[in-house]
């Protein structure tokens, strides 16, 4: 049971919920209501979705192994307790299970080309297994590098939902809602733009506070090189425009009296985005950094359980 446990330390299996509930609500609370209303949708349009889904928790899993397989000096410094790859798990099976989640994502994403014609999905999820590759190589020990690629992997969780949808839609018998497209194009944009802002502010987060590990080991990541404070400026910028962003989206629901989607807005996104701000400001010592961290997962998933809204109002 032990090593069942550790496994699913090693695949990071809270991250990969969150992936696979991203993609559940944008496909079922904003895809469907926007796109299809009450009209039924295909039952082969959703077993695409769940292998696309499936595909991207896959392709996810394999980049945190590989990340653990390659971090394993840094991790003795930052996190020895929660070190699971050469303890537990050897570095064959980590390597393997590597390679068993990239080849698996990888196939589901060109048997999705394979049934509708759209190829990109095939090649964009082997493009990620190679950036996550290279970013636990490379990317992740240089300045700024590792952390814009994430942010837009990030993103791309619930863009890749879009591309699906436009074209999954065009072969299906029913008609879909009038300006559908250039709505559901929108709030693509709109949750990819959450996703990617709230990861880069949470990835420099995380750098400042696995300074010590990452000093050690040659790292040249934003607290090392521009120093902790430079890095709360850059990560204020961040916020600042991330509130304004939501500040925006909330005067835009208010326009259709839309009290509850609105109420959830100010008091669960919003307020909890000003209070790490606030915290960010106070913030210090390691421990602080690690809370904020875990203020800004607390962010990460009311703004996704916000799609439920849609469900009702769209």
């Amino acid at each position: 049971m032990q090593k069942l446990a550790d496994f699913f330390k090693l695949i990071r299996w809270p991250n990969l919920v969150f992936i696979a509930l991203t993609q559940v609500l944008f496909f079922y609370c904003v895809v469907k209501p926007v796109m299809f209303g009450s009209i039924y949708m295909t039952r082969e349009y959703h077993q695409l979705f769940f292998i696309l889904c499936l595909s991207s928790v896959f392709i996810a899993a394999a980049g945190y192994v590989i990340n653990d397989y390659f971090d394993l000096n840094i991790d003795l410094v930052n996190k020895p307790g929660r070190m699971v790859v050469d303890r537990s798990i050897s570095r064959r099976w980590a390597i393997f299970f590597h390679l068993f989640f990239s080849f698996a994502g990888v196939l589901m994403g060109f048997y999705i080309g394979l049934q509708n014609g759209n190829w990109i999905i095939g090649f964009a999820n082997m493009g990620c297994v190679f950036v996550l590759w290279f970013y636990s190589t490379t990317f992740k020990k240089r300045l700024l590098t590792g952390n814009i690629l994430i942010s837009l992997l990030t993103a791309w969780v619930v863009f890749v939902v879009y591309l699906l949808t436009v074209h999954q839609q065009t072969d299906l018998m029913h008609p879909v809602q009038p300006g559908s497209h250039q709505k559901l194009l929108r709030l693509a944009i709109l949750y990819s733009s959450f996703a990617f802002i709230i990861t880069l502010i949470r990835e420099v987060v995380k750098d400042i506070e696995d300074m010590d590990g990452d000093a050690k080991y040659g790292c040249k990541t934003m607290p090392i090189v521009w120093g902790v404070p430079f890095s709360k400026v850059f990560v204020s910028i961040w916020m600042v425009i991330l509130l304004v962003l939501l500040i925006v989206v909330l005067f835009y629901v208010l326009q259709f009296r839309m009290w509850i989607a609105a109420g959830y807005n100010f008091l669960l996104i919003i307020l909890p985005t000003a209070y790490v701000l606030f915290l960010l400001f106070k913030a210090n010592q390691t421990k602080d950094f690690s809370l904020l961290s875990k203020w800004i997962k607390a962010v990460i998933f009311t703004g996704i359980v916000s799609m439920v809204l849609f469900k009702f109002f769209a």
